[in-house]
């Protein structure tokens, strides 16, 4: 009886639902009809409420047709009552919420004020509508089937896995499995895998399903792929096949309804569904009946859509792979449950590699291999496919040295596609063809986005600033797009990354690679590479030091410009100002070699676009010519400058400034090369020019002073060029001011002629001058401001202030550091400048420490042929000779000997000097013959290249003059060192500390000899001038009163020189 009165109870109560459920509906049609759209909350009942009363009318057909089960009945009641309880509460919110058609506007706008309170019980009802719906369906389809599969009715099945894919042996652990099992615990949970594609989402997927059937056999796993909704839909039935649903095959059946009932029947056990390549939104929204064509099971006001095929059954999770952020957000509903799969880290890619391969290679070869594929899992998988596909020719070595070829191998290399049973069959295994999936969707839904993204191609991978993107990529017909929405569109596809300020961007070097050669099949490659280069030329400053920040940010995205050399002519122009201006810092920041190249590069552009002849190739010319000096190429240096001479001389006329300025730099390089005769008549010629035309007080003709100081010092002519370089600031001063930069540089060289000449105090007040005047108008940190630091240093070292001395270049060398970087020669001449202080004080260790670190930075960045590399070599010998490393330092000086007369010429002053200095190593051997031969081949070469009375030519005296004593040829040494006095004091003067050195060197000759007064007098004029012009407690001054003791022993007369010393 009471079963009975249950099923009449059940029928009456939707017989009342549906009546009253489709008066409810009709009151809401008319509303949207008479009265415009609807709250959006009111929408989605809307739409369920069909699908409601939908399913109550299936269920009293199943009861009426006796296909229902009593116990099913029973239990479906509840639900029934349920949903009259939801409807009845609907309506009540309808009359409160929803303006009726007699309403006045005052009602009406209280009305729609107040349906804002009614948004959370509305969705509260419709959620629980849902529910019903789930339930209700379910038994109804479950009971519509049961007489017809009866005869024919299976045992349930245990779980299994409908996984397409076999398990990876050499599958790499990351730590994301543990967070997917984390995050999976929570009952109904959803997690969604995002990344590249190539990325390893789905063999995550793969690995953790396996995962899952071991460690829960219980436990069913089934595998749905996404790119379609007739490939959804398959998976679906497949999920029906297996679980052997009854009625799973009839043509007519609603396998998505019917699969989603069956998940949501808790007494079917723990499922776990992995939905693989959810890329497209429009996938999941688009109305059923609209891809069935309308002749489904949906009916055209109850069509749904796949997103809510997907349950929220508390006893089954769901786990997501998507490339797409956006849509992995709405099919979780939370970004908190959305795990970001990134590329691996070295040692999982190392790890994937050796696995995938079979044999040896070398660890070098597999990190720059995985490097040069950013670690990217799919990438990596196919390199090594293809290097095992070819063994034992194809090889980790030759491979990469493929990759590293031009744009066409790599790309070869890139798009091959090596079958892989355990990615899905209608995916590509090129990484190339993966991405441009991407690239279509995106230029599919958002035009736009796929400019922007084109754009950003072209850039450095790293850095990528806000300001250069902004309204540099939209055209005409881009009105409506917005930077915001289009970056976001990318950053989803994770094509792009935000740094955490999220004013800058980076992308993955093979994704730009891809974007580009996708362009570049598209035809549109190179109008992309025109507007990136116009974009650098506009946004790109000069290289002047208060535009050296600007530059510094914006130099690797113009390095990326030097790839995008255009064809057309116009274009090509602009190619060039980029690679000049770029040059141009590079040149600034002792990146040599690069502002070479760049130089080289924008000259060949320009010959091309403007001809040979163009004021702005010649510039090009001159600046090509100044790197290659700054790199000691002097030789190729000079060549070049003649060109720019000769061809401005010509175009130009003799007298045009810019063909002054050639001259100028010409005479700077044979300065460079020693030929000083030369360079001192070329600049005469450039000064002479700039008088004329421009005047004696024009900036240009003040720097053509200032040089010709530098050459006229470079050949001993102290006095002359005192003279000149006085005579360059004043000018400076009268003309820019006494705080000008190029003031300050006439000052800073007058310093240095005046240290030249041993007038260290004057020097001293010079140098302070110039570095307090910098600090002021340039700052601490400008490097022309540490330039006077460390010639401050210099002069302190030169008094014997060796403890002030050390902390100014400690100084110096911190400034450099931190403004130039550790490898700017400026860094490495302070480091060396540092280690010369600390051999004064007889710190060897550590000098020698900072000489070799010096050395080697001059090698890498300078090479190891370099002027300024063999001056490094020739200082770590000194210090190993200081140090008694005679060996070791012999062999240094060799290297710096033979490398100089390569390079520079046996005459040059500077591999004289490396002759002297090995000579002096080998007499301090005892190799006496050996050394003189040496000297006196330094000698004569001083005396023929610099004159009988330059400073290098009476230092080559003095030295021959100690090994010849050192053989005891007194005579003859005595001759050499009265030669040397005579010398020094003419250019020198009687009081500078060489002409007191060479004093000191002749008493010690005569003292040999037995000259015991000779040599005392020698002695007591060295003492009383050094303290007189050093002071006291100069070293120099110690030493003196210590070998004036030693003439006085022999004479009986030491006390007091030795009370005086100590």
């Amino acid at each position: 009886m009471a079963e009975a009165l249950a099923v009449v109870g059940i029928v009456a109560n939707i017989i009342q639902l549906v009546d009253f459920g489709s008066r409810v509906l009709k009151r809401l049609e008319e509303y949207q009809s008479k009265l415009g759209e609807i709250p959006e909350v009111f929408r989605h009942i809307k739409a369920e409420l069909p699908v409601l009363l939908d399913a109550l009318r299936q269920t009293k057909a199943a009861i009426d047709a006796g296909c229902m089960q009593d116990e099913t009945k029973k239990a479906l009641l509840p639900a029934v009552e349920g949903c009259g309880v939801q409807i009845k509460a609907l309506d009540d919110v309808i009359v409160k919420a929803l303006p009726a058609s007699g309403d006045s506007l005052a009602r009406r706008g209280r009305k729609a004020l107040g349906s804002l309170r009614y948004d959370a019980k509305v969705e509260k009802i419709t959620a629980v509508v849902r529910g019903y719906i789930q339930t209700l369906t379910y038994h109804a389809a479950a009971s519509s089937t049961l007489r017809r599969s009866a005869d024919r009715a299976l045992p349930r099945p245990a779980p299994s896995s409908t996984v397409p894919f076999r398990r990876d042996p050499h599958f790499v652990d990351r730590e994301i499995l543990a967070e997917i099992d984390c995050r999976s615990q929570q009952s109904a949970s959803r997690v969604a895998l995002v990344g590249l594609g190539g990325v390893g989402k789905s063999q995550l997927a793969v690995e953790y399903s396996y995962r899952v059937r071991e460690k829960s056999p219980a436990t069913w796993v089934f595998w749905v792929h996404a790119s379609s909704v007739a490939r959804f839909e398959e998976g679906y039935r497949k999920i029906a096949e297996r679980t052997k649903l009854p009625g799973w095959d009839q043509p007519d059946v609603d396998i998505l309804r019917f699969v989603y009932s069956w998940l949501c029947d808790e007494a079917n056990g723990r499922w776990l569904i992995i939905i693989d390549n959810a890329d497209d939104l429009g996938v999941f929204s688009c109305p059923l009946d609209r891809y069935k064509g309308g002749k489904g099971k949906v009916s055209s006001n109850a069509a749904g859509a796949l997103l809510e095929s997907l349950p929220q059954s508390p006893n089954g999770s769901i786990l997501i792979t998507s490339r797409s952020r956006d849509v992995a957000f709405r099919l979780t509903g939370s970004y908190a449950d959305i795990i970001r799969v990134h590329p691996m880290d070295q040692p999982h890619a190392l790890a994937l590699l050796r696995n995938k391969l079979e044999g040896s290679f070398e660890q070098d070869d597999a990190v720059a291999l995985v490097e040069a594929l950013d670690y990217m899992p799919l990438a990596i998988t196919q390199a090594a496919a293809y290097i095992s596909q070819r063994a034992p020719r194809a090889t980790v070595s030759r491979y990469l040295q493929d990759l590293r070829k031009d744009d066409r191998d790599r790309a070869k290399l890139l798009d091959i596609d090596i079958g892989d049973s355990r990615r899905d069959g209608a995916a590509s295994n090129s990484i190339i063809a993966t991405w441009q999936i991407s690239f279509k969707h995106i230029r599919r839904e958002r035009p736009s986005a796929t400019r922007l993204l084109s754009l950003m191609s072209l850039f450095d991978r790293r850095g990528i600033p806000e300001s250069l993107l902004c309204g540099h990529y939209q055209e005409d017909n881009d009105a409506s797009s917005d930077f915001e929405d289009d970056l976001n569109t990318l950053v989803s596809f994770s094509l792009v990354a935000t740094n955490i300020e999220g004013h800058q961007f980076e992308m993955h070097r093979l994704v730009q690679f891809s974007t580009r050669k996708w362009l570049e099949l598209q035809g549109e490659l190179e109008g992309w590479r025109e507007k990136y280069v116009t974009l650098m030329d506009d946004s790109y400053p000069v290289g002047w030091h208060k535009n050296w920040k600007a530059c510094q940010a914006l130099f690797p995205h113009v390095q990326a410009a030097v790839a995008c050399r255009p064809t057309n002519g116009g274009a090509l122009e602009v190619w060039a100002s980029v690679l000049f201006k770029a040059a141009w810092y590079a040149s600034e920041m002792g990146s040599y070699h690069v502002a070479e190249e760049m130089d080289r590069r924008a000259l060949e552009a320009r010959e091309a676009t403007l001809g040979g002849e163009h004021p702005d190739t010649l510039t090009s010319v001159s600046n090509l010519g100044s790197v290659l000096e700054k790199q000691g190429k002097y030789e190729e240096a000079e060549a070049v400058h003649r060109q720019a001479l000769e061809t401005r001389e010509k175009v130009l006329g003799h007298e045009h400034p810019d063909t002054l300025t050639s001259v100028n730099n010409l005479g700077t390089v044979l300065g460079r090369q020693g030929k000083y005769k030369e360079a001192e008549a070329m600049l005469r010629l450039a000064l002479e020019g700039y008088e004329k035309v421009l005047g004696p007080e024009h900036p240009s003709t003040l720097t053509s002073i200032d040089n010709l100081g530098l050459v006229l010092e470079r050949q001993g002519k102290y006095k002359e060029a005192e003279v000149v370089h006085r005579l360059a600031p004043e000018g400076y001063e009268k003309v820019l001011g006494p705080e000008h930069p190029s003031t300050l540089t006439g000052v800073n060289n007058l310093g240095l002629v005046l240290e030249r000449q041993g007038k260290y105090e004057e020097a001293e007040v010079v140098h302070r001058q110039a570095l307090e005047t910098k600090e002021k108008v340039l700052g601490h940190e400008h490097p022309s401001t540490l330039t006077s630091v460390n010639n401050l240093g210099s002069v302190l070292e030169s008094q014997g202030k060796y403890k002030e001395a050390e902390a100014i270049h400690r100084l110096a060398l911190e400034g450099y550091e931190k403004v130039l970087g550790h490898e700017h020669p400026s860094t490495l001449t302070s480091v060396g400048n540092l280690g010369l202080v600390l051999e004064r004080q007889g710190k060897y260790e550590e000098a020698e420490a900072m000489h070799r670190l010096a050395l080697e930075g001059y090698k890498k960045v300078l090479g190891h042929e370099h002027p300024d590399t063999l001056t490094s070599v020739s200082n770590l010998g000194l210090v190993l000779e200081s140090q008694g490393k005679h060996e070791e330092a012999e062999a240094m000086n060799r290297w710096a000997l033979e490398t100089s007369e390569k390079v520079l010429g046996p005459e040059h002053p500077d591999t004289l000097t490396s002759v002297g200095n090995l000579g002096s190593v080998l007499e301090r051997q005892g190799k006496y013959e050996e050394a003189e031969a040496m000297l006196w081949q330094a000698l004569e070469g001083y005396e023929k290249v610099l004159g009988p009375e330059h400073l290098s030519t009476l230092t080559g005296v003095n030295n021959l003059g100690s090994v010849l004593e050192s053989q005891g040829k007194y005579k003859e040494a005595e001759a050499m060192h009265r030669l040397a006095l005579e010398g020094y004091e003419k250019v020198l003067g009687p009081e500078h500390p060489s002409t007191l050195t060479s004093v000191n060197n002749l008493g010690l000759v005569l003292k040999s000899q037995g000259k015991y007064e000779e040599a005392e007098a020698m002695n007591q004029r060295v003492l009383e001038t050094r303290g007189k012009v050093l002071r006291p407690e100069h070293l120099s001054t110690l030493t003196g009163v210590n070998k004036l003791a030693l003439v006085l022993r022999g004479q009986g007369e030491c006390d007091e020189m030795n009370r005086r010393a100590l």
